[in-house]
C-alpha cells in the first residue's frame, strides 16, 4: 500500500490475492562517491611484483634456446658478479671453426694478424683445451719414450706419475701467471691490453708444442734439440709479432717489453726441452 509518497512493504506470504505494482518514478541520477580503481594488470612495476602481462614462466624454459638469456637470468653486481658462471660463458662462446681457423693462426706467427682478428670476441675455451690436451701429450708420449728406451737397454721401468704434476704445474701456471704479469706491466707503461685477450693469445701461442712433442718420440738427441728449438722459435715470434702494434704506444721501453717476451717464451721451450723432450736411462 501506498501513502503519500511513501511506501509499505505488504508480506507476499501473509496476504493473498493482487497486490498493485508500485509505478515507475521516472529517470533517477544515482551518484557515486570518487574511488581509487587501477587497472590490472598494473601499467608499472610495483615492489617485486612484475607489471608485465605474460604469462608465468615455466620451469621447462630454462632448458630451451629460443629465450632471451639476458633477461632472464638475474644479473649479479659488482665484484660478486665474477664468482659466477654466466661472467665466463661469453669466453667460452665459440664453434668449432671459430677454435679451427685461431689454432691455424697460430702456426703462421709472421702474420701478426692473430689479435687484430681476435679482438672482439676473444676465447678462454681453446687455451684450456690447449693446455689440458699438452698435459695428456707430455705425459703419455714422456712415458712411452721413456718405457722403450728401458726396455730396450733390458732395464726395469717404474712409471713416474711426477710427469704428470710436473706438467700440469707448468703449462697452467705458465699460461695463468705471464699474461698476468705482462698485464701489470703493460698497465704500468700506460699500454695497457686486455686480460682475457692476453690469455687467448698465450693460450693459442702453445698449440705449436703439441706436435713437437709427438714428434720428440724420434729417439735421435740432436732432432730432439731442433724440434724444440723450432717450436720455441715459432711461439715465441708469435707472442712478440701480435703484441708488438700494440706495446709501440709504451715509447723507448717496448723494445725492452718485446725482447723480454720472446726470451721468455724461448725460455718455456728449453725448460720443455730438458724436462720433457730429454729421456735418461
Amino acid at each position: 500500500m501506498i501513502t503519500g509518497g511513501s511506501y509499505t512493504t505488504i508480506d507476499a506470504q501473509k496476504v493473498s490475492g493482487f497486490v498493485p505494482s508500485v509505478p515507475d518514478p521516472g529517470h533517477t541520477t544515482v551518484k557515486f562517491a570518487d574511488s581509487n580503481l587501477q587497472t590490472f594488470p598494473p601499467s608499472a612495476t610495483q615492489g617485486k611484483i612484475s607489471g608485465g602481462s605474460n604469462p608465468p614462466r615455466d620451469a621447462d624454459d630454462t632448458f630451451s634456446g629460443n629465450g632471451n638469456s639476458s633477461t632472464d637470468e638475474p644479473q649479479s653486481g659488482g665484484w660478486l658478479h665474477k664468482f659466477t658462471v654466466g661472467a665466463y660463458k661469453p669466453f667460452f662462446d665459440v664453434d668449432t671453426s671459430d677454435v679451427v681457423e685461431r689454432l691455424k693462426e697460430s702456426l703462421f706467427p709472421f702474420r701478426g694478424t692473430f689479435t687484430e682478428k681476435t679482438a672482439d670476441k676473444p676465447d678462454l675455451y681453446g687455451p684450456f683445451w690447449i693446455c689440458t690436451t699438452l698435459i695428456f701429450v707430455a705425459a703419455s708420449i714422456g712415458t712411452f719414450v721413456t718405457y722403450v728406451a728401458h726396455k730396450w737397454k733390458k732395464q726395469e721401468w717404474n712409471y713416474d706419475i711426477n710427469l704428470v704434476t710436473w706438467s700440469a704445474g707448468v703449462f697452467y701456471g705458465y699460461v695463468t701467471l705471464v699474461p698476468l704479469a705482462l698485464y701489470v706491466v703493460l698497465k704500468y707503461f700506460s699500454a695497457p691490453s686486455g686480460l682475457v685477450q692476453l690469455f687467448c693469445l698465450y693460450g693459442y701461442s702453445l698449440f705449436v708444442f703439441i706436435p713437437a712433442l709427438c714428434l720428440s718420440v724420434v729417439p735421435v738427441e740432436i732432432f730432439r734439440w731442433v724440434i724444440a728449438g723450432v717450436a720455441g722459435f715459432m711461439s715465441a715470434t708469435f707472442v712478440a709479432l701480435n703484441l708488438k702494434a700494440h706495446i709501440n704506444s709504451a715509447g723507448e721501453r717496448s723494445i725492452l717489453i718485446i725482447a723480454s717476451i720472446f726470451l721468455l717464451q724461448l725460455g718455456l721451450a728449453v725448460v720443455l726441452k730438458l724436462y720433457l723432450f730429454t729421456v735418461t736411462v
